[in-house]
């Protein structure tokens, strides 16, 4: 298994508040690997909120490659932040040339388009220069979206934050996600460790989807950009989540009734059952197998956490107003939030979504057997 620990918080915190916590959880995970998702950034970055920001690991090839086709696609550079690696790299971590943090101004052509549209070229710029460094071996791409930095690595994660600095001021975010283990059901490959990333929203999960392959391939027929990669089990959590919000327009309260839709029986009696009866049959190659617990954050910022049926991996919500963490264990809330109000700590069931607005005011608990939201 593997351990997760999130914040969202109304003040900037340093992901090294998260990486604590995964040492704190240790025993639950095997050092194998950090992955990071950091949104709502602070200090410099929040200077250029509406530019796509670069993040992935490249050679010195690699990045003039990529450096000469963004300026091919018209993009201009507007910040950039490399993480120093001119020291010998931890135990068991490979030694790399350049970890690019780069902000983008994008081609004068995109402010005619719409929302959408931009959306769309940014997703197909992120998969070119993964397919480009696939190709040729010299860059691995995180993401391309704006207020969005995405770090991975092989190796134990206090290691790598000490050697990457990752207690930098500038990196300091409101909404932080963290995993403490690489890929091990397959080869290592950094494209398998979580969190994973589709158009300004990500998940990260601990478990099994034994479901895998027909998830798979019902998503990469559906024609939707970034529908593809699938270097980890995992990652189409965070497909489905978009293809929830983004595709059938509907809200994280509904993303339960499709990865794990109620029995008939409870369909039956429930306030929606027509809706939620055609929502199950119409997504029923999406319903998920576990044991999995997710946690995960959306455009908006909003951070949740859900657990499948099985209901076998730890999960725990708790926190105060102005800070909340999502945890695989209780350890890991006390590593960083020591002086909350324990009694009002959440584990969420398997009907359960545990979701923490921008605002951080207050862990809300959505069930499954409840009305659904009117949407808008």
């Amino acid at each position: 298994m593997c351990r997760l620990f999130s914040l969202t918080s109304r003040e900037p915190l340093s992901p090294i508040k998260a990486i604590e916590a995964l040492e704190m959880m240790k025993e639950g995970h095997d050092g194998s690997g950090i992955g990071l998702f950091l949104s709502d950034l602070s200090g410099p970055f929040s200077n250029f909120r509406d530019m796509p920001i670069l993040s992935g690991i490249f050679t010195q090839s690699g990045l003039r490659r990529q450096e000469d086709y963004m300026t091919g696609q018209g993009f201009l550079p507007s910040y950039r932040m490399i993480l120093d690696v001119s020291k010998d790299p931890p135990p068991g971590t490979p030694r790399r040339e350049i970890y690019l943090i780069q902000v983008y101004e994008p081609p004068e052509r995109w402010k005619e388009l719409e929302q959408d549209q931009r959306e769309q070229l940014m997703t197909g710029t992120r998969l070119t220069l993964r397919h480009m460094g696939a190709e040729k071996k010299d860059m691995v791409i995180f993401s391309f979206w704006p207020d969005v930095i995405m770090i991975k690595e092989v190796g134990d994660p206090m290691e790598i934050a000490g050697y990457l600095r990752l207690d930098r001021e500038e990196l300091q975010a409101r909404r932080i996600m963290a995993q403490g283990r690489q890929n091990t059901n397959y080869g290592i490959n950094l494209y398998a460790c979580h969190p994973f990333f589709i158009q300004g929203m990500s998940t990260m999960t601990n478990g099994e989807n034994t479901a895998f392959v027909p998830i798979k391939e019902y998503l990469s027929t559906q024609g939707v950009v970034g529908y593809e990669g699938y270097q980890s089990d995992s990652e189409v959590f965070t497909h489905i989540l978009h293809f929830t919000i983004k595709q059938l327009g509907l809200g994280i309260e509904h993303y339960k009734h499709i990865i794990t839709p109620l029995q008939d029986s409870d369909l039956l009696i429930h306030a929606d059952r027509d809706f939620l009866t055609s929502l199950k049959q119409s997504c029923r190659r999406l319903i998920i197998d576990g044991p999995n617990c997710v946690i995960g954050c959306l455009p908006d910022k909003t951070m949740f956490m859900v657990q499948d049926r099985k209901k076998l991996r730890p999960g725990i919500v708790g926190g105060k107003p102005g800070l909340y963490a999502f945890s695989s264990e209780s350890c890991g809330l006390d590593a960083v939030i020591p002086d909350r109000d324990k009694t009002k700590d959440f584990q969420p069931m398997h009907l359960d979504t545990a979701i923490v607005a921008p605002d951080c005011q207050e862990v809300r608990i959505c069930r499954q057997t409840q009305p659904l939201p009117l949407q808008h």
